[in-house]
């Protein structure tokens, strides 16, 4: 016998599909959109299929946006010269939260990743080498995870690049801020140590 009835269970095992949601939490989401108002559930189903319908890359640095382009690819502020080169949206977000970056971005579309059937064909590579050789570009930050995946992709850029002659450079990696070089692993230590600057 089913413990709910069949729309409720459901609710339930969409939710589940969302990443990070297991089954107890997807419970918890379901009763709760249950008993919400009418109003708050309808609110919620318009958000997803608005989400839906408007959001698409841009066309010029593949993140999201509902406009013509992104609202970062709108600023006439930003510097032209400096180019950032991320794996998802994400990415995107993080750098910006922390601030300090003011140049243009470049979405890749994930990284690869042979495991996942993930390889430099699936992302756009492509479209960031025709950005770099319209010129302008003084430097191409490459901004991707420190990850197996993230360290193949930066030097998979930094091949196809090299030969353009625009500088090329990586994110430092290393401790964060508040950390203890006691619980750090050696990888990491190591990377702080390459990626050391002058005082």
């Amino acid at each position: 016998m089913r413990a709910y009835p069949r729309s409720l269970t459901r609710l339930i095992e969409e939710f589940e599909k969302l990443p990070g949601v297991g089954p107890k939490t997807a419970q918890r989401l379901a009763l709760h959109v249950l008993h919400a108002s009418d109003a708050d559930a309808a609110a919620l189903a318009e958000a997803v299929g608005e989400v839906k319908e408007s959001i698409h890359n841009c066309p010029v640095c593949f993140s999201y946006t509902d406009a013509d382009v992104c609202p970062l690819c709108a600023d006439g502020s930003r510097d032209d010269g400096l180019l950032c080169v991320v794996g998802d949206p994400r990415d995107l977000l993080a750098m910006e939260r922390a601030g300090g970056f003011r140049g243009r971005y470049h979405v890749l579309g994930g990284l690869i990743s042979p495991m996942d059937g993930v390889g430099p064909e699936s992302l756009r590579i492509p479209e960031l080498v025709a950005r770099v050789k319209q010129g302008g570009i003084g430097e191409v930050i490459l901004a991707t995870n420190p990850t197996v995946e993230g360290d193949a992709t930066a030097m998979h850029i930094a091949g196809l690049l090299k030969p353009l002659g625009v500088r090329t450079t990586r994110i430092a990696l290393g401790l964060p801020v508040g950390g203890d070089l006691d619980y750090a692993d050696d990888v990491t230590i190591a990377r702080a140590v390459e990626g050391r600057t002058e005082m």
